[in-house]
C-alpha cells in the first residue's frame, strides 16, 4: 500500500538546542575558551567586562539572525528590529551564564554561545510574526494534503488515507493533543508561539505531540494503514 505523503513537523530552531549534553570527560579546551570561562568565573571588574564582552558578541549574533530574517518582518521597523536583536542578545546571556557548566569544549566557547543569541532571536521574531494573530487550532484545510496527478486508484486510496486520519484525530485523541497536533503539525504554529498561547512549556507541548502521534500510528496500524512520512517522530 502507499503511504500518502502529509507534511512533517520539522525540528529547525524549536528542536535545536545550544546546550551541549554533558559526557562523561571534557574536551581539551583552546586557550580562548578557557581564557572566557576563567573570566567569566571570576569576581569584580574581571567579570564585569567579560560579560560586556560577551554581550557584545552576543548582540552581534543576534543582529546577523534578525538581518537574515528580516524579510519575513517587512512591517518592522529598523528600531523595532534592534529592539529584538537587543532584547535576544540579554536573554541569550543570562542562558549562558546559567549553563557554563554545560560546556564540554565540544567547539569554541564563542561558537557555543553564539547558538544562543541565534536561537533567541529566532525565537522572538516568531512571537512578534503571530503577534495579534489568531493560533488555528482546528485543520484550516485538507485539501492541502492532496496530491495531485494521482491515478485514479491511488486518488481513492489517498482519500481512504485522509478520512481515517481525519476521524482518528476527532475520536483518539483528547482536545488537548488534538489541539496542539492541528497547531504544530497541521497549521505550521511556531511551538514556542503555541506554548506562550497556551500557557505552557516547549517540553509539554514536545510530550503532548509524541503521545498524539503514536495514538494515531496504533490506530491506523490496527486498520492496515500507515502515515509514517508525517507521523514519523521528528529528530
Amino acid at each position: 500500500m502507499k503511504t500518502a505523503t502529509l507534511p512533517v513537523v520539522q525540528p529547525v530552531e524549536f528542536l535545536t538546542h545550544p546546550v551541549t549534553a554533558k559526557t562523561s570527560s571534557l574536551a581539551p579546551l583552546d586557550e580562548e575558551s578557557r581564557e572566557w570561562l576563567r573570566d567569566l568565573r571570576s569576581d569584580g571588574a574581571v567579570k564585569d567586562q567579560a560579560v560586556a564582552r560577551l554581550h557584545a558578541l552576543l548582540v552581534r549574533a543576534a543582529r546577523f539572525e534578525v538581518a537574515r530574517r528580516r524579510a519575513t518582518l517587512p512591517h518592522l521597523r529598523g528600531n523595532d528590529l534592534e529592539d529584538i536583536a537587543n532584547q535576544a542578545a540579554d536573554d541569550a546571556l543570562m542562558s549562558v551564564l546559567r549553563r557554563l557548566d554545560d560546556f564540554r569544549g565540544a567547539s569554541r566557547f564563542t561558537t557555543w554561545v553564539y547558538k544562543f543569541a541565534l536561537l533567541e532571536a529566532a525565537v522572538k521574531l516568531r512571537k512578534r510574526a503571530w503577534q495579534g494573530r489568531e493560533v488555528p487550532l482546528e485543520p484550516e484545510t485538507w485539501s492541502l494534503f492532496s496530491s495531485a496527478g494521482l491515478e485514479p486508484d491511488a486518488e481513492v486510496e489517498q482519500s481512504e488515507l485522509l478520512a481515517t486520519l481525519q476521524q482518528a484525530i476527532g475520536d483518539v485523541l483528547t482536545p488537548h493533543q488534538r489541539r496542539v497536533l492541528v497547531a504544530l503539525a497541521l497549521n505550521g504554529v511556531p511551538i514556542d508561539v503555541l506554548a506562550e498561547r497556551l500557557n505552557t512549556t516547549r517540553g509539554a507541548l514536545y510530550k503532548t505531540l509524541h503521545d498524539a502521534r503514536r495514538k494515531l500510528r496504533r490506530h491506523l496500524d490496527e486498520r492496515g494503514l500507515s502515515l509514517e512520512s508525517w507521523l514519523e517522530e521528528a529528530n
